[in-house]
């Protein structure tokens, strides 16, 4: 195994043994406050609004060849999940020297570096400089960016075609409803393929089709499409396929207590199942196109 890392910026796991072209990410499970944040919310609450444990969830995903990428930075200072120029101008002090594209995330306080904590809780007691912030962007969004881009572009050209899961979790409150066995209402499992730009149709349904077929209940691209990590890498025509999947947080953790509940073993195994399953389906796909 050959593992990359950087301190406090992001770890990549490499598998303990031969390699399938799969490559799992984390980007908003980060836990490690930089020194320079400066934010006014006490990092109990900011603790609330980060995918609390998903680098656990899908750590044992490395057994079936598969790699994963795991943020150490809060998605709170700066987001890998969001475009270099969807930045809010109002979050600075001064005019940023190349031209914003902020989407409606940066309207709503949340876009590159976040103005705001929800709900519409003011992240600083000042505006940021093009310095401090230019410091996020080339010292973290930069060097996450740069091991996935690099970590997607050496299995595809290892094995012709490549496949992502961009991981994360989602509020129970604020999950789709669909109805599921047990009589409980909320999805338990959101998959992303902005509307089928970025995935191979037939990989969506394969993971949907083994989730469903552990027991989970899944929704496809509502309310979750896919966001930066997923439309920024992916390019199904040439074999390049990616998926975002939201994790219903009630299901392996208390959103009170932030402790992992019960059923957070269970979970993680059906992951590291399903990753297995992932695997099979992408070399099924690559082996003959490596033997020609």
């Amino acid at each position: 195994m050959n593992d990359v890392a950087v301190p406090g910026v992001f770890s990549l796991h490499r598998p303990y043994g031969p390699a399938v072209p799969v490559v799992f990410d984390s980007p908003h499970s980060g836990t490690v406050f930089p020194a320079d944040f400066g934010s006014i919310v006490p990092e109990r609450i900011l603790r609330r609004v980060q995918d609390n444990f998903v680098d656990d969830l899908f750590f044992d995903v490395l057994e079936y060849g598969a790699s994963l990428l795991c943020a150490h930075f809060p998605r709170s200072y700066v987001d890998p999940n969001r475009a270099e120029d969807d930045l809010d101008s109002r979050l600075l002090s001064e005019a940023w020297p190349e031209p914003l594209r902020p989407t409606d995330k940066s309207r709503l306080g949340h876009g590159l570096v976040w103005r705001a904590c929800p709900t519409d809780r003011a992240m600083y007691d000042r505006r940021l400089t093009v310095k401090e912030v230019r410091s996020r962007i080339e010292n973290y969004w930069r060097p996450y960016h740069a091991a996935l881009g690099d970590e997607i572009e050496r299995l595809w050209r290892q094995f012709g075609q490549v496949w992502h899961v961009n991981c994360h979790s989602m509020p129970a409150g604020s999950s789709p409803i669909v109805t599921r066995r047990g009589g409980s209402q909320r999805a338990d499992i959101v998959l992303g393929d902005r509307d089928g730009r970025s995935s191979d149709p037939e990989f969506t349904s394969f993971v949907r089709d083994r989730l469903e077929h552990r027991g989970y209940s899944v929704r496809l691209n509502d309310p979750y499409k896919g966001a930066y990590l997923v439309e920024a890498y992916a390019a199904p025509p040439v074999g390049r396929s990616s998926i975002q999947m939201e994790i219903n947080r009630s299901i392996y953790m208390n959103e009170g207590t932030l402790e992992k509940s019960d059923n957070f073993e269970a979970l993680r195994r059906d992951l590291t199942g399903l990753a297995e399953d992932i695997a099979g389906f992408a070399l099924d796909r690559t082996i003959p196109q490596a033997a020609e």
